[in-house]
């Protein structure tokens, strides 16, 4: 018998497995936005996993796998989580700042840092970890800051900080 089937059976019980959501190097730095997201999905999970292992021999087997998955993965999230405080200040960007900067096509955008939970590029949340986040993370009012992105870098002036 060849060796290619000896473990067929052990392959087919892992392709049921989801494969483990990765978790971020970086510090879990949240607003307290993002604290609540977090807790709030906890929960959405916790609420998810407790109706599909209520139905027993009949619960779907694959989406109680990928919830207890999503489960370990935010439960581990909201646990390293480290609140920052509310940014106040108008004239230094920190997590939690909108910032509004230009390009140097003077095209002005309006994005919060936030952590990397809450971030939602569609809706100007930036995670503060990105290349944008540490560009701006940190500059002042008027600081003109490179934005090393993949399409190449970018000059990008910050015209105004206001706080959460």
């Amino acid at each position: 018998m060849s060796r290619a089937f000896v473990n067929e059976d052990n392959a087919a019980a892992q392709a049921d497995q989801p494969v483990e959501r990765q978790v971020s190097a970086q510090p879990n730095y949240v607003t307290s936005q993002g604290l609540n997201l977090l807790q709030g999905k906890v929960a959405e999970l916790q609420t998810l996993h407790a109706e599909q292992s209520a139905k027993g021999e009949q619960a779907d087997k694959q989406r109680l796998a990928d919830l207890e998955r999503d489960l370990r993965y935010f439960k581990q999230r909201l646990g390293s989580a480290q609140v920052v405080p509310a940014a106040t200040s108008t004239d230094k960007v920190q997590i939690g700042s909108w910032v509004i900067y230009a390009d140097e096509h003077a095209t002005e955008r309006r994005v919060q840092l936030v952590g990397e939970d809450q971030a939602d590029a569609a809706h100007g949340l930036i995670n503060w970890g990105s290349p944008l986040g540490r560009a701006l993370l940190g500059a002042r009012l008027n600081d003109e800051v490179l934005w090393q992105r993949p399409a190449g870098d970018q000059l990008i002036e910050v015209i105004r900080i206001e706080p959460t």
